[in-house]
């Protein structure tokens, strides 16, 4: 009977599954609510029994808290990579709820089973299925198979230097939303100075009845617009999501 504790093949695949787990626990798709606990685990064990060849070689690895920790943190960094542009988007579509009068509105987002502002659901939908659609759930178990040579299981990485890197990383968060968001902060905030000088020269006028209804249609206009180049961005996801797995590799590896 295989012992997963014992040196040898059985520890390296209870490694690697341990690796996956962290992966399926944050990345987009994988981790999404509507995803059965029941299905996760089967892919868990699908993708590891089809890395067999790839950890056979792997004698010499012993399950210890240590590596467990470590293969789930390697896992986690290799979803990291791919959440953190799926997070901008949420935080860009906040910042234009705010913004264009819609803070109100939210609704029940069916990934994370949380309720979330109806233009953040609606950007994290779309740039899901833009992922989906360029392969992007295929490149992240790419780079999971990637990280076996990168990073053989079991071995030791420096833990301090990634989590900081990702911390880093988790920085650009908010920067990236509100590059998302650009556009329509500034066609509102031009549209908000355009009813104030309004209100001046015109002060018989009832401005500010027209402001907020304007401040929608403004917000939501300049979103349809706007929506092309986030489609042009996200053309551009996998040679950044590589590059980004890549660094992350390099840090944890002691590089």
């Amino acid at each position: 009977m295989l012992n997963p504790f014992e040196p040898g093949p059985a520890a390296a695949f209870a490694l690697f599954a341990t690796r996956l787990g962290g992966l399926v626990l944050i990345a987009p798709v994988y981790s999404a609510r509507t995803v059965p606990v029941a299905v996760r685990t089967a892919l868990v064990l699908l993708i590891t029994a089809a890395m067999a060849p790839a950890l056979v070689g792997q004698a010499t690895v012993v399950v210890t808290p240590a590596t467990f920790a470590s293969e789930l943190l390697i896992g986690f960094a290799i979803g990291f990579g791919a959440a953190i542009f799926v997070g901008a988007t949420e935080v860009a579509g906040d910042i234009l709820a705010l913004q264009g009068g819609l803070s109100g509105a939210a609704t029940l987002d069916p990934l994370t089973g949380i309720q979330s502002q109806a233009l953040s659901h609606f950007l994290k939908l779309l740039v899901v299925t833009l992922l989906l659609v360029g392969g992007g759930h295929i490149l992240m178990l790419e780079a999971l198979a990637d990280s076996i040579v990168a990073l053989p299981p079991g071995q030791p990485i420096a833990a301090a230097d990634g989590m900081l890197t990702m911390a880093m990383l988790g920085g650009s968060l908010f920067t990236v939303g509100v590059q998302i968001a650009a556009p329509v902060m500034a066609a509102v905030f031009v549209g908000n100075l355009a009813m104030g000088v309004l209100a001046r020269i015109a002060p018989q006028m009832q401005v500010f009845m027209l402001a907020y209804p304007l401040q929608i249609v403004i917000s939501l206009l300049v979103l349809m617009l706007s929506l092309p180049l986030l489609g042009v961005t996200m053309a551009g996801w996998n040679e950044h999501y590589r590059t980004t797995v890549i660094g992350l590799f390099d840090v944890l590896g002691g590089g």
